[in-house]
Parts: structure tokens; sequence; C-alpha cells
């Protein structure tokens, strides 16, 4: 049998015996992902069931006789708001906007003194200031409704007031729309095969050290090459049955959607988890020989853990990279590691294809950064049996 097979079963052994730290990581990493999917699926639908109840929260409705009639005939329910709804929107315990109707709003309509209604909402109170564009919709419907009855008193077209029609077209499609909800998925992706690969080479390295079982493994005849290929196999196939039970865990969990404009917009089959893994378990092969190559100069697992936290807040600020950057995907992105995966995770989301370049690179990027990682672990080991 081959030494880098023995180190590698052995390895696997070592990182399986603890069956409980195994059992949380790979718990948490293949619920992190459809968890965060159901919460998001449950948010959209409590802006949907309230969009669904028509509902509008008036003050000072009894001078406004006219404007109730036309509420009314929309199909919404009028209720009076309490006396207290600025505090409440500001203390974010009331989700509705509040129109405001002015005591002369009948006798200004009469008169054509245009009565101001204010529609009030708090932008820091994300369900009201949502529903605020809703209510203001409905009220310039109100508006062109009483123009158009003017004019026609007057014996003018209503089609002089508008010389144009104005139509919306969205270029996107279904599925780019779904990124708007889920473009974090590919995120929490990354973070399980991250967090997977973690532990195990965090404890094949300087766990091994402080333990005191690295130096008697150095004094096996076995070939450096083939200690660190055996110990690197362990971690990577950790990171990618991660990465596997992440990536087929959004198939069931599309069954549990609450919302069903989510559950018609998200389109994720067996096509783009296969695609998923296609981009992670270079990834994951990539992390793990860094994660290897940064753990090998600690002397604790404790010193590693702080080591890599500088590697986990690099791949934890990328989602900002996306939010800053305005100009769409640039070509250096596919030449930063975890930042060209995110990218291509979501082009999958989206349903859009790679070119050549888009596969090539960072699957160029992550052989490059599994080499150097396993050469840099193989020197350092034979420093320390040198030592």
């Amino acid at each position: 049998m081959h030494p880098a097979f023995i180190v590698y079963r052995k390895e696997l052994t070592d990182a399986l015996r603890d069956r409980r730290t195994l059992l949380v990581v790979l718990m948490s990493s293949v619920l992190l992902g459809p968890l965060v999917l159901v919460a998001l699926s449950v948010f959209i639908a409590t802006f949907e069931s309230r969009a669904e109840q028509r509902e509008v929260h008036v003050v000072g409705i009894e001078h406004a006789p006219t404007l109730a009639n036309f509420l009314e005939r929309q199909t919404y329910t009028i209720k009076k708001a309490p006396p207290d709804y600025e505090q409440r929107l500001r203390a974010q315990k009331y989700a509705d906007p509040v129109v405001v109707i002015p005591p002369d709003f009948e006798a200004g309509l009469v008169n054509g003194d245009a009565p101001i209604v204010e529609v009030i909402s708090d932008s820091a109170n994300r369900q009201a200031s949502g529903s605020a564009g809703r209510i203001q919709r409905l009220l310039r419907g109100f508006n062109r409704e009483r123009a158009t009855l003017h004019l026609a008193m007057r014996g003018v077209a209503a089609e002089l007031v508008e010389p144009m029609q104005l139509e919306e077209r969205d270029l996107a499609s279904t599925q780019t729309r779904a990124t708007q909800f889920t473009g974090m998925l590919p995120f929490f992706v990354m973070l399980a095969v991250l967090y997977g690969a973690l532990n195990a080479a965090l404890d094949t390295t300087a766990g091994e050290r402080e333990r005191g079982s690295l130096e008697p493994l150095l004094m096996n005849p076995a070939e450096r090459v083939s200690l660190v290929l055996g110990k690197w196999g362990a971690v990577a196939s950790l990171g990618m049955l991660i990465a596997v039970l992440s990536s087929l865990s959004f198939i069931p969990a599309q069954w549990l959607l609450r919302s069903d404009t989510l559950a018609a917009m998200f389109q994720y089959g067996w096509r783009e988890a296969l695609l998923f893994l296609a981009v992670l378990l270079p990834f994951a092969a990539a992390l793990s020989a860094v994660l290897m190559a940064v753990a090998i100069r600690c002397k604790s697992f404790k010193e590693a853990q702080a080591s890599t936290a500088v590697l986990v807040l690099g791949i934890s600020m990328l989602p900002l990279v996306q939010i800053f950057q305005q100009t769409g995907e640039e070509p250096w992105q596919w030449w930063v590691p975890a930042l060209a995966q995110q990218t291509l995770m979501t082009r999958v989301l989206r349903g859009e294809g790679f070119s050549v370049e888009q596969v090539v690179v960072p699957l160029v990027v992550c052989v490059g950064l599994s080499v150097m990682g396993i050469v840099f672990v193989g020197r350092m080991l034979r420093v320390a049996a040198v030592r």
C-alpha cells in the first residue's frame, strides 16, 4: 500500500474519531444554506401577506368621503391609525405607513386647491417603508381618476393630458430576479466549505505538533511528499464532502419555501448542483492546502486559529466587494480566489453560462495554490524533521 494512502487513511480516521465535533460541523454546514433560504422565504412571505391584506391606515378619513369611496371601490379596508403612530413607527412597532388627511380636504378638492395628503413612514422601519410605495401608487390612482372625471365633464379627452403611453419592460429573466434575494447563498456555501476544512487542517498540522505526535510521524521512513499528500488529501476530502452536502441540500430545501413568489423564481435542480460542485471542488482542494500552509508554522492549535482568522475574515468580506462594485463583473475577479467562485455560483443561480476564461482562470489559480501550499508544507515538515 502506498505510504500516502496510509497517511491519508490515518488522518481521515483521526478526523472522524471526534464524532461530536464532526457532527456539529456537518450539520451546521449542511443546514446553514437551507436555513438562510427558508428564513428569506418567510421574510418575503410576510411582505406578500401584508400586501394581500389590502389595508390602508388613515388619520382623518372622516374629512374625505370621496377618497374613502375610492379606496373601498379598490377593495381596500380602511383602518384608523392609533394616535401615537409616529412613536410606534420610529420604534418599529407599527408596520404600516399612515395616510394623514387634512380637515379641509373635501373643500380644497372642490375648489381645486390641491389639498396636501401626507404618507408618513420611517425609512428605518423596513416594513413600513416597503409598503409606502404601494400606498402612494394607490393615491396616484385617485388623482388620475379625479382628473379624468373633470376633463370628461368639460368635454376634453383624457388622452390630451397623457400624450404618450409608458410601458416598462424588464430584461431580467426569472432566475436573475431571484438572485436579488438568493445572491447570498454562494457566500454561505463557501463559508461552509471553509469551516468544514478548517478544523481538519488545524488538527493535522498545528494540533499534531501540539500533541507531540508530529515528530514520531516524521521519523517514519516514508517520503515527505507522501506525508504531505496524505494529510492534504484527508483535509481536502472533508472540505469536498461539505461542498457536496451543501450543494445538494438546496434541492430538498426548496420544498420548505414559504413564499410562492420565491418558490416560482428559485430554480435549483441537479444541473445547478453539479455546476456548484464543479466550482467548489477545486476551491476546497486549494483552500485545504492554504489552511495547512498557514497552520503548519504555528506551535499550538490556538495560535493556528488566530493565524487563519485573517483568511476567514478575507472570505467574509467578499459580499462587500459585490456591493461596492457597481460596474458589473471585471476580468480581474477571475484571478481572486473565493471571489471568482462566488461570482461563478451567482451566474449559475442566474441561469447564465460560463466562458472559457471564466472556467480556466479560477481552475488554474486553485491548482497553483494547491501546489504552492503542498510544497510549503513539505518544506516546513523537512525543517521540523531536521530539528
